[in-house]
């Protein structure tokens, strides 16, 4: 008989949720191109330099979906395209987003990421955090967009 898959969570723990939710490289790529990207479509994360494979990113643009992180819409400007956008949940992401940023930047010596956004987090993350979310609300890609990203 086989074992049927269940959603139980051995723990109570936010860190342990957290990561059942988001915690593998692709799905925050994903909510990565969405933010300071402004990708929507399938497509278009298809063409991010980390080179995600189709049956990956169909998989976690599912997962994502299954977790309230992103919705699958309907695109009226494109009859039969579906796009992706956050959700309310996804959205709650984006200080996590910056943090992980912060963090990654400080300690790889090889960073990408543009001194100038770097500055602007550092003197005020709450102003930038604005920035990005009233970008995200207006579907456009958040300011000072990662060149390398």
């Amino acid at each position: 008989m086989a074992k049927s898959k269940t959603n139980k969570r051995q723990s109570g723990c936010p860190i342990a949720f957290s990561l059942d939710a988001i915690g593998d490289k692709w799905s925050l790529l994903i909510v990565r191109d969405m933010v300071f990207k402004g990708r929507r479509f399938y497509g278009e994360f298809l063409e991010a330099q980390e080179n995600i494979s189709t049956n990956i990113l169909a998989d976690r643009l599912k997962s994502l979906e299954e977790k309230n992180i992103i919705r699958k819409v309907s695109d009226p400007a494109t009859k039969g395209r579906y796009r992706y956008e956050l959700t309310e949940t996804g959205i709650e992401l984006i200080p996590t987003l910056l943090e992980v940023i912060l963090w990654g930047a400080r300690n790889d010596p090889n960073t990408t990421t543009p001194r100038k956004l770097l500055e602007r987090l550092e003197a005020d993350k709450q102003k930038y955090l604005m920035e990005v979310l009233e970008a995200v609300e207006a579907n456009q890609a958040a300011p000072f967009y990662f060149s390398n990203i």
